[in-house]
């Protein structure tokens, strides 16, 4: 296959012929090209006279040698390569027992599903429910305000990511990635999200493929158990001997995937007590702005807003203050809604989601800065744990105690007054808001920071400052307040026990914590001959 790329296509043009432009570009006759298939699309919007649909076309040609002499030295016309995943070959140490999975987020279905694959039987143990029963739990607290601290936007089937906007966009470059990609797209997923630039899944479609994939690791000879909370570690002679369950029964484990996500505070606890290394990291906090989607995409798109096909724009945003803390957008959802994160009675916490569609009048983002170990006021190594809770807790003061959210107009955070009414941005936030002022549950410095950025952010989207649009408090779990160390073996220094994914502080979004859940399972792999 040939790959070709850098294939611009105006916006305006209805229906374009991929094909056409592909003879052109190579210069063949339509005899010559026997298929093509897209690789990548992304979109070109930093003119202001047109924007384009940029395309990477791999390509079956006749003569394919030939065709690549005639154009050697052009970069945008090479040997197609795709990145193939490379399975590790399994050791020969006897496993005592199945190897337990403990969360089924990213990480631990990636793990789960590979050590199904190649004759592990693993065991998988989820503290929440089921997706379905999940989604019924989290519709209950969005509508009347109860809150299950074992069920919930943050503990289920399929992790924290399930009830977000199902982004697929991740920095790190990892042959894994693609591996990810394609199964995502084998239970469910649309096949868009192996070429598009920005690729998602919607919480509507994530919920269909993690549910699908639960259903592969049972059928190769896993299980998957339900409201089932690991709550005590059984560590002799430094090595995992087994697992104690909802504070009763036991479970025999050499081999435990440690997969539990960002927001379990009780399990970090008891790693500590166990003598696990749990160390410190930097994180972010701070609210969620929303606008009018209308709003963004006549930011983005120009005079090209509304033109079928380009779907509801989004941005990502940085800055850095001259006194060294820094500002960035994070986890954009266009036409989407703001949700209710809480996981534990007594805190507000805000994180963002959409469907497939994008269909929503409103676009919001997480508007974060940085925080780092210096500002938890301890040198615990759960100091960010309790930073969390600390700001968590003034927002549901804030909201009313009642899991409502503490909102702002951006033009009153920006001139330092409380809010009294809201303008023509209605909050989507569930179950309620009430209008106050953020600076009462925000660190001075983060809404100093704030501030200085929405200006700056504004120049780069037109009306980002809007003086209606929404500031939602608090956002606190854009990623783990912790890292649990591990060593070259991916062990934490307890013989067996294999910390993985974003709550282990090793991963930042669905994708990087699938590949990080796929290379402890390696790693796994790599130690013990496949079960009997």
């Amino acid at each position: 296959m040939l790959r070709v790329t850098g294939i611009k296509i105006p916006v305006t043009e209805k229906g374009p012929d991929l094909h056409a432009a592909l003879l052109r570009k190579l210069g063949i006759p339509a005899r010559d090209l026997l298929d093509f298939s897209i690789y990548r699309l992304s979109l070109d919007a930093r003119s202001r006279e047109m924007i384009y649909w940029v395309y990477t076309l791999d390509a079956r040609v006749k003569n394919e040698d030939r065709l690549l002499k005639r154009h050697a030295g052009d970069k945008t016309v090479t040997r197609a390569v795709y990145p193939v995943y490379r399975p590790v070959q399994s050791g020969e140490e006897m496993l005592p027992h199945r190897p337990v999975i403990i969360g089924t987020g990213p990480a631990g279905l990636f793990a789960g599903l590979l050590l199904a694959r190649r004759g592990y039987r693993p065991i998988l143990l989820e503290r929440g429910g089921d997706v379905d029963t999940r989604t019924k739990a989290v519709a209950r607290f969005f509508e009347e305000g109860i809150l299950d601290p074992g069920c919930n936007v943050q503990f289920g089937e399929g992790g924290a990511g399930t009830f977000s906007d199902g982004k697929l966009t991740t920095l790190i470059n990892d042959h894994r990635c693609r591996f990810v990609l394609e199964e995502f797209v084998r239970w469910g997923a649309p096949r868009e999200i192996l070429y598009y630039y920005r690729p998602h899944i919607g919480t509507d479609i994530l919920r269909l493929v993690v549910k699908n994939m639960r259903r592969e690791i049972t059928r190769l000879g896993g299980e998957v158990y339900f409201n089932t909370r690991v709550t005590d570690l059984i560590i002799k002679n430094e090595g995992l001997e087994g697992l104690v369950i909802n504070n009763s029964e036991k479970l025999p484990a050499a081999v435990a995937v440690l997969a539990c996500g960002h927001s379990a505070r009780d399990t970090f606890k008891l790693l500590l007590e166990r003598g696990v290394r749990v160390e410190p990291k930097p994180f972010s906090i701070g609210v969620r702005i929303e606008h009018p989607q209308e709003l963004i995409n006549l930011a983005q798109y120009k005079r090209f807003a509304g033109i079928k096909g380009l779907g509801p724009a989004d941005y990502k945003l940085a800055y850095h203050a001259p006194a060294g803390r820094s500002a960035y957008t994070f986890c954009m959802c266009p036409g989407g809604s703001v949700i209710a994160a809480a996981s534990e009675p007594g805190g507000v916490v805000t994180n963002g989601m959409s469907t497939y569609a994008r269909d929503g009048e409103n676009a919001n983002s997480a508007l974060l800065v940085g925080v780092t170990p210096d500002d938890f006021g301890s040198d615990h190594p759960l100091a960010g744990i309790e930073f969390q809770r600390r700001w968590e807790r003034l927002a549901f003061r804030l909201g009313g105690e009642n899991y409502h959210a503490p909102v702002q107009l951006v033009g009153d955070f920006l001139a330092g007054r409380p809010s009294e009414q809201l303008g023509k941005v209605r909050p989507t936030y569930r179950p309620g808001v009430a209008l106050g002022d953020l600076k009462d549950c925000l660190p001075d410095y983060v809404v100093a920071t704030l501030r200085e950025a929405i200006a700056v952010f504004d120049r780069k989207v037109h009306g980002f400052a809007l003086p209606e649009a929404v500031l939602t408090g608090v956002e606190t779990r854009s990623s783990s307040p912790v890292r649990i160390w591990r060593d070259a073996r991916g062990e934490a220094g307890v013989r067996g026990l294999y910390p993985a994914g974003e709550g282990a502080g090793y991963a930042g979004g669905i994708v990087s914590a699938a590949v990080d859940g796929l290379k402890v399972a390696e790693a796994i792999i790599a130690r013990y001959r496949p079960l009997e």
